[in-house]
C-alpha cells in the first residue's frame, strides 16, 4: 500500500460531491483536483466511467485504489489522516454509531427524499430500503433532539457531520427534511464551520469556472 497521502478527486460543483471539500478542508488533506463538466455529459465519458461505472461523484483515486460511493469516499479519507480524529477508530464506542449513520444516509435518507421530491410512493414497508419517509424523519429529529452534543456522534466534529452537515444544509433547503428546531439548530452550527464557508467559496469559484 501506498505511504503517500496525496489523493485525485473527482469533483463537480453544487452536487453531491461538494461536502467532500469540507471533509477535506478539515483534513488539510492532501489532493489534485479533476473537475467533471455535468453540462457537457463528461461524467458519462468512457474515461471516467473506467473509474466509475455509475457516472457519480464524489470519487477518489489514492494510489491503485478507487474509492466510489458517498459514504465509502468520507470514511476513506478520514482514515486516511488519523492523527486529525474524523474518524473513531475500532475499539472506540463510537464506532458502531459512526458506521450506522455514514450507511443511513445512502441507504434510507436518500432514497426517501428522492421518492418524497418526485411525488411517488413507497413500496409496503416489507419491501421498501427505507421503511417509510416518516419512520425517517422521525429517526433523525429522535438523533438530534437527544441532546447527546453539538455534533452527529456528540461532542466533536467528525466525518460523519460533513455528511450529514452538509446533506441537511442541502436537504432544508429544497424542503426534503423537515426543519425542526433541533435540525435548524444542527445546521447552524455546521454552517458557521469555517471549514464549510471555505468549500462554499471555492466550489462557487470552481463552478464559475466550468462557466467560463
Amino acid at each position: 500500500m501506498t505511504t503517500d497521502r496525496r489523493i485525485t478527486f473527482f469533483h463537480a460543483p453544487n452536487t453531491r460531491s461538494s461536502g467532500v471539500l469540507v471533509l477535506l478542508d478539515e483534513l488539510q488533506a492532501e489532493h489534485d483536483l479533476h473537475l467533471l463538466r455535468f453540462a457537457t455529459g463528461e461524467q458519462r465519458g468512457s474515461e471516467y466511467l473506467d473509474l466509475n461505472p455509475m457516472g457519480k461523484v464524489p470519487a477518489i483515486r489514492h494510489g491503485d485504489a478507487i474509492v466510489t460511493e458517498q459514504a465509502a469516499v468520507y470514511m476513506y479519507l478520514a482514515e486516511l489522516y488519523p492523527e486529525k480524529g474524523l474518524a473513531p477508530m475500532p475499539g472506540d464506542p463510537r464506532r458502531g454509531p459512526y458506521l450506522r449513520w455514514m450507511v443511513f444516509y445512502g441507504s434510507c435518507v436518500e432514497p426517501a427524499v428522492v421518492d418524497k421530491s418526485l411525488g411517488r410512493e413507497s413500496a409496503e414497508r416489507s419491501r421498501s430500503p427505507y421503511g417509510d419517509y416518516d419512520s425517517v424523519m422521525w429517526t433523525l429529529e429522535r438523533h438530534l433532539s437527544q441532546d447527546a452534543g453539538p455534533w452527529w456522534l456528540g461532542e466533536s466534529f467528525t466525518a460523519a457531520d460533513a455528511l450529514w452537515g452538509n446533506a441537511m444544509h442541502f436537504l432544508t433547503q429544497f424542503k426534503l427534511v423537515p426543519e425542526t428546531p433541533s435540525v435548524k439548530a444542527y445546521v447552524e452550527r455546521f454552517r458557521a464551520r469555517e471549514s464549510f464557508a471555505r468549500a462554499q467559496q471555492r466550489d462557487a469559484a470552481l463552478a464559475r469556472q466550468l462557466a467560463a
